[in-house]
């Protein structure tokens, strides 16, 4: 099985914000503890007693707001580096996957649901090129606890019996899970791949995306994994 870690980075509704991202990484099922002990160390530079008490998330570490006040920028900056590295060091069969739609663009449809679709679909392909390469496995997408958690699972539960703009999703094994981030350093992973994301096309700032970048799902030369609507 793989699992579809996922977050959001940008808001729907703040009119100084030009884009939505929806973003995150798949891993397969028995990779995610070599990922996650990989985190815990770069979390442990900043509380060694208790690397638990440190929650990596993109945009309170870059600004250093929170409990990041107190660390240098240039030290804050080279974790999320770091931990971004942590994934492209990680098995090849790990993709990433994300949706980046200027809100405009969209108006006056949901950016969460137009996101939403383009992931879960683009997903669902990754696992049919899998079956058809004698790999079959299912998947799960997991998300970090939002307000956005009631459209997602309504969304979920239609693409898999009414259908969506391509077709039914068939290689879900259940509707999206919901965790707590400080829970789960998998979920903040995928904060800092969205934020990485985000930052390139809201601040034109590839310092981060260039580190991500060559591992959104691909074949054939074709890049699957990321989907850009402006």
């Amino acid at each position: 099985m793989y699992l579809l870690y996922v977050d959001e980075s940008g808001t729907t509704h703040d009119q100084n914000q030009q884009y939505f991202v929806l973003a995150g990484f798949c891993v397969f099922e028995r990779q995610g503890f070599w990922i996650a002990n990989e985190l815990d160390q770069i979390a442990a530079r900043f509380d060694p007693a208790d690397p638990a008490n440190i929650e990596l998330h993109g945009s309170p570490m870059f600004g250093g707001r929170g409990q990041w006040r107190s660390y240098p920028k240039e030290v804050r900056h080279l974790a999320i580096e770091d931990a971004l590295k942590v994934f492209l060091q990680s098995h090849p069969s790990n993709r990433l996957f994300a949706s980046v739609i200027k809100k405009a663009a969209v108006s006056p449809r949901d950016p969460v649901e137009v996101t939403f679709e383009q992931l879960a679909s683009r997903f669902d392909k990754y696992l049919m090129r899998l079956h058809r390469n004698s790999d079959t496995q299912r998947g799960i997408i997991i998300f970090d606890k939002s307000t956005y958690e009631t459209t997602i699972q309504a969304l979920a539960t239609d693409f898999r019996t009414i259908g969506y703009t391509w077709g039914i999703i068939r290689n879900f094994s259940e509707v999206p899970l919901f965790l707590d981030s400080k829970a789960s350093r998998l979920i903040q992973l995928a904060d800092l791949i969205a934020y990485a994301i985000f930052r390139n096309f809201e601040k034109g700032d590839s310092r981060f995306f260039s580190i991500i970048e060559s591992r959104f799902d691909s074949e054939g030369g074709i890049i699957h994994g990321l989907h850009v609507l402006q």
